[in-house]
């Protein structure tokens, strides 16, 4: 049996490393372990449950194709792996006295110059930020009923008042704002509980704002957003499985 030590270079005591390899060979006591005893009766023709069908058998020249496929996928690895080829503290241009913590600061360099390559290359994450109003009594006298065709497509497609609806903010009706303004505008209407029943998210993955609220409150909260925010154009109330249902 071939054994390879590998010990850095200021561990050069040779009656040290001698007697640590042997230490390191020799045999693990064995315990012998007791009998094994079923814990149910072991009658294997009176066994509740039978497999319907034999075991597949694989003949010699099928498991030596699979041996060879296996050799050949497998990269080549020589006679031993050595583990201390990157490793500074084995190297043999290391002078003795030389600390294991000078060699561990070099490769805490080199990590953090790699990491700086792998940060500059990579994008950026985008964040999603949410935005969440609490309940005012104060709103309820100013919401006037739900408009006429709103109350219709509610009959039509069977949508009870209290379904949650999502009002969608695009870069295009901005009206030469920016999403990260409209996005500062909406959160204090939210902070001042003017939008009742609702909660934001801002999307910037999508360049879009996504407003819930529940539909009994939407043209409520729909007119505001248009108002306060300056929004100009077309802005879609849309139910989860059931796409566009009003528009504003």
């Amino acid at each position: 049996m071939e054994v390879v030590l590998h010990y850095r270079p200021f561990q050069n005591d040779l009656t040290k490393l001698q007697k640590l390899a042997e230490e390191t060979l020799k045999e693990f006591p064995i315990r012998q372990l007791p009998r094994f005893v079923p814990w149910f009766p072991n009658v294997s023709h009176k066994l509740p449950l039978k497999p319907k069908r034999q075991p597949p058998i694989i003949s010699d020249e099928k498991a030596e194709e699979v041996k060879q496929l296996v050799a050949v996928s497998e990269p080549f690895i020589g006679r031993y792996y050595d583990c201390t080829v990157d490793l500074l503290e084995f190297q043999s241009n290391l002078k003795t006295g030389q600390s294991l913590i000078q060699a561990q600061t070099v490769h805490a360099q080199i990590n953090s110059r790699n990491l700086e390559v792998q940060s500059a290359n990579e994008k950026p994450k985008l964040r999603r930020s949410w935005s969440i109003s609490v309940p005012s009594p104060k709103l309820k006298e100013k919401i006037l009923p739900l408009s006429r065709e709103l109350q219709s497509n509610l009959e039509r497609m069977k949508l009870h008042a209290f379904y949650r609806a999502k009002w969608t903010i695009e870069q295009s009706i901005c009206n030469d704002q920016t999403l990260e303004d409209i996005w500062i505008k909406l959160n204090t209407m939210i902070k001042h509980n003017e939008l009742p029943s609702c909660n934001a998210t801002i999307q910037r993955c999508v360049d879009q704002i996504w407003v819930f609220c529940d539909i009994l409150y939407s043209e409520y909260v729909g007119n505001l957003l248009k108002e306060r925010l300056n929004l100009t154009g077309r802005m879609n109330l849309l139910v989860h499985k059931y796409g566009i249902i009003f528009s504003l």
